[in-house]
């Protein structure tokens, strides 16, 4: 065997013996055994045993078995194709990899159609020796079910520390640092707290991602990745570009819709399809997992909740230019369907209107609700421009109406919520009876046991079900008694605008959380339509001003 090897090894003396060695992160568990150093001491030794020349490491380390696009693998590739080698020799078949259909085509299809000799050592496989070979396939699947195996067990620990509310961010969000004594706990990265801020602020101000960015990289502010690795933080860099001033858009949208600057911890928000593909996918938001205040905010709900508001509904540009400031804001006060905005190229303003989305699609549906523009927009600065006057001009008064109003809607609600909790507990417990009673009645022989499966199981999913929401309930009531009420934030924004002369999409957005259109009722022969306003942080609020809501719509 050994003549033999020599006698190929001088055939091709002036080709490359590959000798190739991988480690992952799972292998590192293992101990010294599998590690780079030890691969290259049995490789070189195996090589100058059997007169192998020419040889060459090529070396993945920190790479998983079941992926193959790694830069020394690939470029082994590279310099077999351009018939630069002739030996490839691992430790064992592991090594080369752990995806049995990939490690086959390579070692049954690719290197003997390229005549190139193939050895694992530990393993006893040649393929100068076919009958060696013979069990090579089964090796492949035992490394491929290993790897399935270790990445089951590592996903069941990762879902178990995620669901103790523990973070699964290998990189803090931008505007965070690990403490220094406890590498769990999040503190905030003052610096970059302060951008955080302030693209919170700009938003507000009607500034989108793209402007936002602009006016970070004119500024020369550091981005965020730059940022990291200026505090010594080691971070994937998929920024295209080695400027540490230039931002991106989809950085400001990431910034902008990151729950965690409340000072919440997010998980399970993106998953691996499978141990083989490593590309993360994104998890519908109903799946993430939220554990609220484990570290300390750097935006206030408040702001938090307008920046959502005014990215739900900001106003993209169209064929037919940018769209209203209202659009996204109005709905139906009888069906509670959005208001379609209705518009044409070469229309004034004053012609745009609205329409009940349910008018358009359904027949008879629901009435139009028809309204301009400009009448809601005249309404919409009218109300805000008094109650800002009333609040300015009548703060305690203010204070003390809307925190009576807001604790008499609070309590109503929590009355409601506390009555479905103690229907449902009560539920709960009369399911456990009624399956226990079922039981005994089965143990008599007074039901069969086909029976007895088929009522249990559907008792128990109703119990399932109810046991469901009654936690949710807790967690409800628990959020709406421990809310603070929002009156302080409408007194900010009282104080930041003194003097509203005109509507910006930003002082809507700000103050406005929605606003309902009735149907248009004909008074005294006029024509007469009430919108109602729901003012962010304190719902609906009327000053106790003679002037109404109720106005009389310009002739067309």
């Amino acid at each position: 065997m050994k003549n033999r090897q020599s006698s190929t090894a001088v055939k091709n003396n002036d080709k490359i013996t590959a000798l190739y060695c991988r480690l992952s992160r799972d292998d590192e568990s293992q101990g010294d055994s599998n590690s780079i150093k030890n691969q290259k001491t049995i490789l070189q030794k195996y090589a100058d045993d059997n007169g192998f020349g020419n040889t060459k490491f090529f070396v993945d380390d920190g790479y998983s078995g079941t992926n193959f696009d790694r830069p020394d693998w690939q470029h082994l590739i590279s310099q077999l194709e351009e018939g630069s080698v002739s030996t490839v020799i691992v430790k064992d078949m592991s090594r080369l990899g752990r995806d049995y259909l990939k490690v086959g085509y390579y070692t049954e299809v690719l290197f003997p159609g390229a005549d190139i000799r193939f050895i694992a050592i530990n393993n006893n496989v040649d393929s100068a020796n076919q009958q060696d070979s013979d069990f090579t396939p089964f090796l492949n699947i035992i490394n491929e079910w290993y790897a399935k195996d270790t990445s089951k067990k590592i996903r069941s620990v990762f879902k178990s520390k995620g669901q103790s509310g523990k973070s699964l961010c290998t990189n803090l969000p931008y505007g965070y640092i690990k403490h220094p004594e406890d590498k769990t706990h999040w503190i905030v990265d003052e610096n970059a707290a302060k951008v955080v801020k302030e693209a919170f602020q700009l938003c507000i101000q009607g500034y989108g991602p793209t402007q936002i960015a602009k006016e970070f990289s004119k500024r020369r502010i550091m981005n965020p990745t730059a940022h990291a690795k200026a505090n010594g933080i080691n971070i994937p860099d998929n920024r295209g570009h080695d400027d540490d001033y230039i931002w991106r858009s989809a950085t400001v949208v990431t910034i902008l819709s990151r729950q965690e600057y409340l000072g919440h911890t997010v998980n399970f928000k993106t998953y691996n399809k499978s141990y083989k593909n490593k590309k993360k996918m994104k998890n519908d938001p109903s799946d993430w997992q939220i554990f609220e205040n484990t570290h300390e905010a750097i935006i206030d709900a408040p702001i938090f909740d307008i920046v959502q508001k005014i990215r739900d509904g900001r106003r993209r540009f169209t064929p037919m230019g940018e769209m209203p400031i209202l659009s996204g804001m109005l709905f139906c006060a009888d069906c509670g369907a959005k208001l379609y905005q209705v518009r044409h190229r070469g229309w004034e303003h004053d012609k745009e209107h609205f329409v009940c989305a349910t008018y358009r699609k359904i027949k008879g549906g629901c009435s139009s609700h028809q309204i301009r523009n400009v009448i809601v927009e005249e309404l919409l600065l009218e109300g805000i421009r008094r109650i800002t006057a009333y609040a300015r001009d009548h703060e305690d008064e203010f204070v003390q109406m809307v925190t009576m109003k807001t604790r008499k809607d609070l309590d109503k609600s929590l009355r409601d919520d506390k009555r479905e909790l103690e229907q449902s507990l009560a539920r709960v417990s009369k399911l456990d009876d009624i399956i226990q009673r079922l039981y005994e009645d089965n143990i008599e022989g007074k039901i069969s046991d086909e029976r007895f499966a088929k009522m249990t199981l559907n008792y128990e999913a109703e119990q399932q079900t109810l046991e469901s929401r009654v936690a949710e309930l807790k967690s409800t009531m628990t959020v709406k008694k421990d809310s603070a009420l929002g009156v302080d934030h409408f007194l900010t924004l009282v104080r930041k605008y003194t003097d509203i002369k005109e509507l910006t999409a930003a002082i809507i957005r700000e103050f406005i959380e929605k606003i309902y259109v009735y149907k248009a009722e004909h008074v005294d022969g006029r024509r007469v339509q009430r919108i109602k306003i729901v003012y962010n942080c304190i719902g609906g609020f009327e000053p106790p001003v003679s002037t109404s809501t109720t106005e009389q719509e310009k002739s067309a």
